[in-house]
């Protein structure tokens, strides 16, 4: 006997060891990584050799693991391989939840290269669903994400899938589109079962199109290939393909030989499912086995019966009771059911969603990148136009000449000013503005403003007033410029509405908390007003008061759009109040810091006259790297009547040559170039001289393209069409530093 209690020790001894053992193993993050792969791959392995049951068993386990070590790439993983087997044994609602899970962990993580096959997978569902359109939104979203991280087997599988659903929509010239793209891109990785399935479905595409020989060459090929590599999930269809192909030619004998390969293996991939047990055919055993149990409990409750005076009153309590646990078990079946439903709508309208910002979020990009291109476009033959005008204005043109230039030039500026505004609204939208707080004279600000805008007044023959509150400090620190924005475009506005009239700008403080002044600025004129229907919508981009107004008042319908972001980026608002005939008054309230100290007056410093003798004007040396001749002669004159020579070339490589042979003081590198463009050359370049001044003469002012300036290593970006002042002054800069060092 007491060996049997030291017997019984030792196991039990044995057996807590094994245990801490395992919850060791467990608890070490590389131990469970490698055992969570281990199952996933082995589901992998059991998902192609169709055998679902087993393959979830495994990702079951896999996902207890990579919870309990919140493993989140790897919970991601499973639930979306989860899905595609519920796809598989037509589970949809089940996979839609799993794939739901998988995209909320990867997003979470940003996992774009999981979170591409999950929208691949929940596309397959829509597709499975006859829902084509929504099937096609959602590979939309699968690749651009496997476009971000360069999966190139996972694009070609996609596109491959966007092809199959436009045959389902019997849009079959946008499908032969995609299915060439798909095999093509098969092709240059080398992709086999790619391309394999490409040419099946191409054959499809073809007969649709009338060219049946090309088809049955399409199919065959493909067939061959699944054939030779053994690709057995696509021999099904590719029989069927062939058989169809050939019945419509009336190749009955060769139509019946495909279709018998295609009966043969269905049936074999169907036995292979069935002996490998799906997940209902298991279910029903283990409901068999528990019919069997309560089959056994009912025989043995019918025999003590017989021995017991309280048998039939048992029974009948027995009967009541089960006749109560199934009233209530079906009552929570049903339930359950209609909570699984909700849930999995709602996981469906989720997955939309997700979906839908995706493709939001690709057309604000695709926006961003169209506006870049449009604004150098635009800019390009700006600068000439521009230019030429400036020059010829500078040339003592004819008098009959002067008139024209001068609308020549006021058209140029015009047009600029569009797209300045279009790119401003761009930045506001985007969140990029950055508020640049400097110390500034407020008072001087704004007559400043009203000298500049004071020509434009008399021509409307308008008064300017400007009544600022008696006692108010003068000197603040805020973001000046935006401000100065603000007040020019709300003052322009009232220019442009009003006609022998006036105009009043009025600031005074109307809340004080230790140096933070809250100012109120009301612009008011008695101009032509505007209606309450208009002043609902007049802070929205591209608004106007109607066409006629447009015509005769000219302007975008940016200005106040513009306006009301500046004021919400400086954390203030705007209001407005206005009666048509009577005249509008703008009120906009923001928060300033008080200072002490007063603004710098920095006097305007001149550059390149001949009494400036900082450094030799003989000996500086200049590269205009321009393909553009118009552009090439504009700069190329500037520089000549600032005194300055320079030599011109038209590529990037010949710039980088003449770079290596030469010692220059600064380069005007354009972007946009045949061959190697700007950034490229400037990135060789600095290969070998970090030290030489290079700046980027360009028409591209989209904020994403700066940072991409910045790593080519371009010293500062210069804009086309660029202010004189601004150029001459960055020139200066370069050339006084050049000196000094």
């Amino acid at each position: 006997m007491s060996k049997i209690k030291a017997y019984s020790s030792l196991i039990l001894m044995l057996l807590c060891l094994i245990s801490f053992a395992q919850d060791k193993i467990q608890d070490d993050p590389e131990i469970a990584l490698n055992n969570i792969n281990y199952r996933i791959k082995q589901a992998q392995e059991y998902l192609d050799n169709f055998n679902y049951y087993e393959a979830l068993i495994n990702l079951d386990e896999a996902l207890t693991l990579a919870n309990k070590t919140d493993n989140k790439e790897s919970i991601g993983v499973i639930h979306t391989l989860k899905g595609k087997i519920q796809l598989v044994v037509n589970q949809e609602e089940k996979a839609i939840k799993s794939l739901s899970k998988a995209i909320e962990v990867q997003r979470l993580i940003n996992d774009n290269t999981n979170l591409g096959k999950s929208y691949k997978t929940f596309g397959d569902i829509y597709y499975s669903r006859g829902e084509y359109y929504q099937a096609l939104d959602s590979y939309t979203a699968a690749k651009s994400k496997f476009q971000e991280e360069e999966l190139d087997q996972n694009y070609t599988q996609t596109l491959l899938s966007e092809g199959k659903t436009y045959i389902s929509l019997k849009n079959y010239k946008k499908a032969q589109s995609l299915l060439e793209q798909a095999l093509l891109e098969a092709q240059n990785i080398d992709f086999l079962k790619a391309q394999s399935e490409a040419l099946i479905n191409l054959a499809v595409v073809q007969n649709n199109l009338g060219n049946h020989n090309k088809a049955v060459k399409y199919g065959k090929e493909g067939i061959e290939l699944a054939e030779t590599n053994n690709f057995t999930n696509l021999l099904p269809d590719g029989y069927l393909v062939i058989s169809d192909l050939y019945n419509s030619s009336r190749n009955f004998k060769l139509s019946r030989e495909y279709l018998n390969k295609h009966i043969k293996i269905s049936d074999s991939i169907r036995s292979l499912i069935n002996s490998n047990s799906s997940l209902e055919l298991e279910t029903q055993t283990k409901l068999a086995e528990l019919n069997h149990d309560f089959a056994e409990v009912t025989e043995k409750l019918k025999k003590s019966e017989s021995d017991n005076n309280l048998g039939t009153l048992i029974s009948i309590l027995s009967v009541a009771l089960i006749t109560i646990l199934s009233l209530l078990t079906l009552s929570l079946y049903k339930n359950n059911n209609i909570r699984l439903k909700t849930n999995n709508m709602l996981h469906k309208k989720n997955s939309e969603l997700i979906v839908a910002k995706e493709k939001a979020e690709l057309a604000s990009k695709t926006k961003a990148n169209f506006l870049s291109t449009v604004t150098h476009e635009l800019r390009t033959p700006l600068y000439a136009v521009t230019g030429i005008s400036n020059m010829l204005l500078d040339e003592n043109p004819k008098p009959e000449q002067v008139q024209h230039l001068k609308s020549l030039k006021f058209s140029g500026d015009y047009l600029l000013t569009f797209i300045n505004d279009i790119l401003q609204i761009n930045k506001i939208e985007a969140n990029k503005v950055d508020i640049e707080p400097e110390t500034f004279n407020l008072k001087k600000k704004i007559n400043n403003i009203i000298l500049a805008l004071n020509n434009s007044a008399q021509d409307n023959n308008v008064n300017i007033h400007f009544e600022y509150e008696p006692g108010l400090s003068e000197n603040f620190i805020a973001d000046q410029l935006k401000i100065s924005q603000i007040l020019i475009n709300l003052v322009g506005n009232s220019i442009k509405f009003t006609k022998n009239g006036d105009i009043w700008i009025r600031v005074y403080k109307i809340e004080q908390k230790d140096k933070i002044y809250t100012l109120r600025f009301e612009v008011e004129d008695n101009g032509i007003g505007i209606s309450q229907e208009k002043q609902d919508h007049m802070f929205e981009s591209f608004s106007q008061g109607s066409i006629q107004i447009n015509r005769k008042y000219g302007g975008t319908g940016l200005g106040l759009s513009i306006v009301k972001g500046l004021i919400d980026i400086l954390k203030g608002i705007i209001y407005v109040k206005s009666e048509l005939g009577k005249g509008t008054t703008f009120f906009f309230e923001i928060p300033l810091e008080y200072t002490t100290v007063e603004e710098s007056s920095d006097k305007k410093q001149s550059y390149f006259n001949p009494e400036n003798n900082d450094f030799d004007l003989s000996k500086v040396k200049i590269l205009v790297v321009e393909d553009n001749k118009i552009n090439q002669m504009i700069t190329k004159k500037i520089l000549t009547k600032m005194g300055l020579h320079c030599e011109i070339v038209d590529n990037g490589e010949d710039a980088v040559s003449k770079i290596k042979d030469n010692n220059y003081d600064v380069v005007l590198m354009d972007i946009h170039m045949p061959g190697i463009s700007g950034i490229e050359a400037t990135k060789i370049v600095r290969t070998f001289d970090k030290e030489l001044t290079i700046y980027a003469l360009t028409a591209v002012t989209i904020e994403d393209k700066m940072q991409e300036f910045e790593e080519a290593g371009f010293t500062d970006i210069i804009p086309k069409p660029f202010k004189q002042e601004e150029f001459e002054k960055k020139l200066y800069n370069a050339l006084s530093n050049k000196t000094t060092a």
